[in-house]
């Protein structure tokens, strides 16, 4: 039964590996916004204490985020001077939009389900940090029912979602400060 159940997570689950698109290394630093800088120095202290626990050098080179819909939880990976990856924090979701299954359309309101990329860092963002992820990807457009897949999937604050995954102000500045640490 539990081998099952660990089956079904996997299948409704949103991988994001921060491994990085020619597009991002195109973009202006994501740590130097103010408003990443600001984040930063608030928590650094915090997520250098959880790397320190979790055994993991601070900061990491790459960072995994797994995120399981069902759970609306956020685990957060850091990888190790070896190439292996040991999990440092979980992070709670305040709101994703739709149900358990993949995105297949535009206006769907489904969280993606398989592996990205974070693709666009926006300091900017109207919910208060924003990572983008690299949907659709080339099995979403292999798959997809329609020809509009749309687009523009973010991990962001603000607890709102119409197709993405929030998380609060508070700790979007964490997940987006270690983001932005790998990328640099």
């Amino acid at each position: 039964m539990a081998r099952q159940s660990n089956k079904a997570i996997g299948m409704a689950s949103l991988f994001v590996l921060l491994t990085l698109s020619p597009a991002a290394h195109a973009t202006r630093s994501p740590l130097k916004h103010e408003r990443v800088r600001k984040a930063a120095a608030a928590k650094g202290e915090l997520l250098k204490a959880a790397y320190r626990d979790a055994g993991v050098a601070y900061p990491a080179r790459r960072i995994f985020l797994r995120i399981f819909k069902k759970e609306n939880l956020i685990e957060l990976w850091g990888e190790k001077k070896d190439g292996t990856y040991k999990k440092i924090k979980n992070y709670p979701v305040c709101y994703a939009s739709g149900k358990l299954g993949p995105k297949r359309w535009e206006g769907d309101q489904q969280v993606p389900e398989g592996f990205y990329h974070i693709s666009v860092f926006n300091p900017r963002s109207s919910y208060h940090l924003s990572l983008g992820i690299n949907y659709p990807n080339r099995s979403d457009r292999k798959l997809g029912k329609r020809s509009r897949l749309g687009g523009q999937i973010m991990i962001h604050g603000d607890c709102v979602s119409i197709g993405c995954v929030a998380i609060t102000n508070d700790l979007i500045k964490e997940v987006y400060v270690l983001a932005a640490q790998a990328r640099s």
